[in-house]
């Protein structure tokens, strides 16, 4: 038997598979597209082209479209299922974990291994990552070209705006006013990171050992201008991005 996790965001989805030894057997990330149930019946035939049949396995669902995989047994919160993952992957049972998803960032204090309290940021993509792509996007490069280039800034500088859409009339405005790339990209990273920073304030109790999970966990950059604001070094795991995925095939695990 296998045990399917499908983290379905807004952005990408994520799939992790463990076999009986809890072990990943498969993992994969696939654009969620503008048709969850497509995707999620693209996974299943991926699936199917790997050995792995409907009968095999237990699925839990989570994320923004995980009530359009047809053939889950069950679905659960994102922050239930990031939590759980992250435990298992940091092997931690007392820290918090950022998230940078594209649409929300999630900020969830663990204490002795289960959730304790959240903070979820979903009514803006301001401090998200559609909001570092759509900045990318007005300077003409990759995230991660952005984020490179906001490590070589000379002038930090910030961009004052809270809402997606006036922080880009912003950046224009700097273009225009011949603002170098990497400060204007400088701005942008710094001002993610300080929407962070506020989020992390909201949760009390808070503890220093912070670990980052979601799209952007691999950008080294993000990392360090986290590390810098919270006070404390922010680390990452190369599986970051499938904690959702991960945690949701644990709970999989339990199905009878």
């Amino acid at each position: 038997m296998y045990y399917l996790g499908i983290d379905m965001g807004s952005t990408s989805t994520k799939v992790i598979v463990l076999n009986e030894n809890k072990e990943i057997h498969y993992k994969k990330v696939v654009p969620t597209g503008w048709n969850c149930l497509d995707t999620a019946n693209g996974i299943l035939e991926e699936l199917k082209n790997n050995g792995i049949e409907r009968d095999d396995f237990k699925c839990v669902a989570t994320g923004y479209g995980r009530i359009s995989v047809p053939y889950m047994d069950k679905t659960i919160t994102e922050i239930s299922c990031h939590g759980k993952g992250a435990c298992y992957l940091f092997n931690e049972k007392n820290f918090t974990v950022i998230d940078i998803g594209g649409q929300d960032t999630k900020v969830i204090e663990i204490e002795n291994g289960a959730v304790k309290n959240f903070n979820m940021n979903d009514k803006c993509s301001a401090g998200t990552g559609k909001f570092l792509e759509i900045m990318a996007n007005t300077l003409g490069v990759d995230i991660n070209s952005l984020c490179e280039l906001a490590r070589s800034s000379k002038n930090h500088i910030s961009i004052s705006s809270m809402c997606t859409v006036f922080a880009e009339s912003e950046v224009v405005s700097l273009i225009g006013r011949g603002t170098s790339k990497e400060d204007i990209a400088y701005g942008v990273v710094d001002s993610i990171t300080n929407k962070v920073r506020g989020q992390m304030g909201k949760i009390t109790g808070t503890n220093n050992v912070v670990r980052l999970t979601g799209g952007l966990c691999e950008i080294p950059f993000i990392l360090d201008s986290l590390s810098e604001k919270l006070g404390t070094e922010v680390k990452s795991d190369p599986l970051g991005r499938y904690a959702g995925a991960l945690g949701a095939s644990l709970f999989a695990c339990n199905i009878k």
